[in-house]
């Protein structure tokens, strides 16, 4: 089940491990009508719930996913151990190092580190 958390002054829509899976741009609707339902700030959606292509950049899936949170001004945060798809693409591993130094997606290992990329972003 979904959880709406806050951390500081963040609304935080903690997606369940278990659910629909974003496997093309389409998929994101759903996560973003939730996420407004709950006047969230923040997607905190677990790599368990990423579809089997979504890290895997040449099928454009992240990208377009990713690219429609922005369009709709929602921040999302991937929560989870992506190592091995880190080890096995730079093109991933840029683009995750690049999209951590911004302020609206970002990679996390875990939910405590999301707590602590929202602390120190505040």
């Amino acid at each position: 089940m979904d959880q709406l958390i806050e951390i500081g002054n963040t609304r935080v829509l903690r997606c369940a491990d278990e659910g629909a899976l974003l496997r093309v741009a389409g998929d994101a609707n759903d996560s973003l009508g939730d996420a407004w339902a709950h006047s969230a700030d923040l997607l905190a959606i677990p790599v368990t719930r990423l579809g089997p292509d979504f890290l895997n950049l040449s099928t454009r899936v992240a990208g377009e996913v990713f690219q429609k949170f922005v369009n709709y001004r929602m921040k999302c945060a991937v929560v989870g151990d992506i190592s091995q798809a880190l080890d096995a693409s730079k093109a991933l591993r840029d683009f995750v190092r690049e999209t951590n130094k911004g302020n609206a997606l970002w990679f996390v290992r875990d939910f405590d580190a999301l707590r602590l990329k929202l602390a120190s972003a505040a």
